[in-house]
């Protein structure tokens, strides 16, 4: 008989980064076309969950217009229920753009 002492997995739940609730209004749109309004609710530098005025669709990738930075970021929709999303960054938020982004949020709250 063999025997061996293993300790449980634990899953905590956690993130690859912290998010921060934010309350920021933001554009969808695909390939700088079809602008829609939605909210931002939290945000990393990895992805934001976003409120949106119709419904996404999972593995959708969409353009997003985040207040005071110059470019659309592009997302991919990890999960979405009627009126919200999680959406993941295709590349990372910039550390100074996640910072920013809290600022402009601090400012209007």
């Amino acid at each position: 008989m063999f025997a061996a002492e293993y300790e449980p997995a634990q899953l905590d739940g956690r993130r690859r980064s912290p998010r921060a609730p934010v309350s920021l209004d933001a554009k969808l749109g695909r390939g700088g076309l079809d602008r829609t309004l939605c909210k931002v609710v939290d945000i990393s530098i990895h992805g934001v969950r976003l409120q949106t005025y119709s419904a996404l669709a999972k593995g959708a990738t969409l353009w997003l217009t985040l207040p005071g930075l110059a470019a659309p970021r592009a997302v991919r929709v990890m999960r979405a229920t009627d009126y919200e999303a999680g959406c993941e960054f295709i590349e990372t938020l910039e550390m100074a753009d996640f910072e920013h982004l809290l600022e402009v949020n601090a400012r209007r709250h």
